[in-house]
């Protein structure tokens, strides 16, 4: 085996892998993706490929990372190409993308991403920073000011250092040369997603020049997304055993499962592709959609990952493998699930079948950890909200207050096993000071519920809450997972 995955060596790989199949020297750049990891390279960029593969070659994605220079580095010398692996139990299905153009590192030439965004053929932005890479207060939703870097970015907008940094500059750029906006597409796991990156442009544009802000209100477009598709980290034993079976290295490889679903609001500033000829679902009212994956399969993700962690399960499908915690996962679902309001399309109860069926798989290897990270930025949308429905409707929260305690559980860094876990987190230390010196499980609830950066007041300040989660906490640190799944 010698080389890298390239468009030199593409024409020798096996015939069963599934290679771009059109001209990539006839491919425009009409995307920008800030964010470039897996996730984005397992879900979006197969689409805009799908959409290259059709014939419409304005949809070339040039990738942003907006910290670390990893993914360039293993994109660059492998002329942007990269492995979609699509495991299904034994089943694999290996896919070559060919719609990434070129990824460029933020830190390294901030003015080149700016330029790049400004040309008159990029028509879309897409983003996946994570919930904290918006800069947002939970609370209230409004651009965090004292941010450091945000800060940095009102101070010296030519130079931005975050997301909606980037797209103010990028936008008043194009608002200079007489360019229309581009469509910003938000495709991180949060309620309202567009709404929210819409906050934080315009919050950050109205301290720059309150004329771009209304420029950007008007003209500008920030659709609503739901997006859906397990994406486990890619291991070194992956990127090996993928190298023996193409020839050629590929660390930029990805894995994923067959299911995939992006569901878009059906508002644009710009030219867009023919999204629905490529399955992805336009419609009115994201909102339905994402509450239903947000609560039942992120919050379940959360829990699993939590209550299976501290039992010492390091992938989700030995999680949902034992029968307690598969009970457990349906008592959960039947307390999220009386909170929705599902959008016609979306059969509940099928849905709750093929998502335990995607937890089963083990070709995934899903693992607990990655799954953890960020808790405190998860929580608030993926299982406090459900809970605070559930109590205004006068409803028992026994499940989802049991994955909450998990979740604190975890902050202790130590599995039941001995095995010891970073608390990979940006209020890591926000909540080990909240903990520090709490004398019972009760004080550590209360401890965490004072914290309105993650518990919401309303939700804070209510005893039902601090009583489920305090006794199902109690009974963590008691009894053990097992036990206390009963």
């Amino acid at each position: 085996m010698t080389g890298r995955l390239s468009n030199a060596t593409l024409a020798g790989l096996p015939a069963q892998v599934e290679r771009p199949g059109y001209d990539r020297s006839s491919v425009r750049i009409g995307v920008v993706h800030l964010g470039i990891g897996a996730f984005h390279r397992a879900h979006q960029a197969v689409v805009f490929d799908d959409a290259l593969r059709s014939g419409d070659m304005r949809w070339g994605i040039l990738g942003v990372s907006l910290r670390s220079p990893g993914v360039r580095d293993q994109l660059q010398p492998q002329d942007g190409l990269f492995s979609v692996l699509v495991r299904d139990g034994d089943v694999e299905r290996i896919r070559i993308i060919g719609a990434v153009q070129g990824v460029l590192v933020a830190p390294e030439d901030p003015g080149a991403v700016v330029e790049a965004m400004a040309s008159p053929q990029v028509h879309i932005v897409t983003l996946t920073v994570t919930e904290k890479g918006y800069r947002l207060d939970p609370a209230s939703g409004s651009l965090i000011e004292t941010d450091p870097d945000v800060v940095a970015d009102i101070a010296n907008p030519g130079a931005p250092r975050t997301g909606p940094g980037f797209l103010v500059a990028a936008l008043a750029r194009r608002r200079q040369r007489g360019l229309p906006p581009f469509t910003v597409v938000s495709c991180d796991n949060l309620p309202q997603n567009g709404a929210r990156v819409r906050s934080a442009v315009l919050g950050m544009a109205g301290r720059i020049d309150p004329a771009l802000a209304d420029w950007i209100a008007e003209a500008g477009a920030f659709p609503a997304t739901m997006v859906d598709r397990i994406v486990p980290a890619t291991t070194p034993d992956d990127v090996a055993s993928l190298a023996a079976r193409l020839g050629v290295e590929d660390p930029g490889m990805v894995k994923t499962e067959p299911f995939t679903q992006w569901v878009i609001e059906d508002r644009f500033c710009g030219p867009r592709p023919d999204f629905a000829a490529l399955g992805v679902q336009l419609t009115d009212a994201v909102a339905p959609w994402e509450d239903a994956k947000l609560r039942l399969l992120n919050g379940t993700h959360s829990a699993i990952a939590y209550l299976g962690g501290l039992a010492g399960h390091a992938f989700v499908h030995q999680v949902v493998a034992e029968p307690p915690f598969a009970a457990f996962v349906e008592r959960l679902w039947d307390e999220a699930a009386t909170t929705l309001s599902p959008p016609p399309g979306l059969d509940v109860a099928a849905y709750r079948r093929d998502l335990m069926a995607r937890f089963r798989n083990p070709a995934l290897q899903h693992r607990t950890w990655q799954i953890a990270m960020d808790g405190s930025q998860k929580l608030p949308q993926r299982l406090l909200a459900t809970i605070a429905d559930r109590l205004a409707a006068g409803q028992r929260i026994e499940a989802l207050a049991l994955a909450v305690a998990g979740w604190i559980r975890w902050q202790d860094g130590v599995a039941e096993t001995g095995e010891t876990h970073v608390v990979d987190d940006p209020l890591a230390d926000v909540l080990r000071q909240a903990l520090a010196g709490t004398a019972s499980a009760a004080d550590r609830v209360r401890a965490i519920a004072g914290l309105s950066t993650v518990v919401p007041t309303r939700l804070g300040g209510d005893d039902r809450f601090i009583t489920a989660v305090g006794d199902a906490l109690a009974g963590l640190e008691l009894r053990g997972v097992v036990a206390t799944l009963g």
